[in-house]
């Protein structure tokens, strides 16, 4: 078992920033991948970002690409996503995930990921 808690969101401006920290703690040595997803209201959860925990390898969705930045800290087990030049639509909750399959052809697929945290609110006002 994977337990993972994310923490960081909050109400920001538009333009502002937001570093969002997700630590994993028991079984972590099993998982292959960290990633990020986000729901908004009446959306579906949708992928924003993953990372490799060796190698370091990162995927981002189109979306955030060039604005969010996600890595990680193997040492205290710990996952972090960076969003600068924040906007109104990056309104949602934000979902750190576990992927325990070594496989990359299914990184950004919701259903790949084994384990999940409860989520942190992330608003952004115009």
């Amino acid at each position: 078992q994977v337990q993972l808690v994310e923490s960081g969101g909050r109400l920001v401006q538009a333009g502002g920033s937001l570093r969002l920290s997700c630590a994993a703690s028991g079984r972590t040595f099993s998982s292959y991948a960290m990633g990020w997803f986000r729901q908004a209201p009446g959306k579906e959860r949708e992928f924003v970002a993953a990372i490799t925990w060796r190698g370091g390898s990162t995927y981002y969705a189109n979306s955030v690409k060039g604005r969010f930045t996600i890595s990680g800290d193997n040492a205290k087990n710990t996952v972090y996503l960076q969003m600068n030049s924040l906007k109104p639509e990056d309104t949602a909750v934000y979902y750190c995930a576990a992927k325990v399959r070594f496989t990359d052809w299914d990184i950004g697929s919701r259903t790949a990921y084994d384990y999940w945290g409860q989520g942190t609110q992330v608003t952004v006002s115009s």
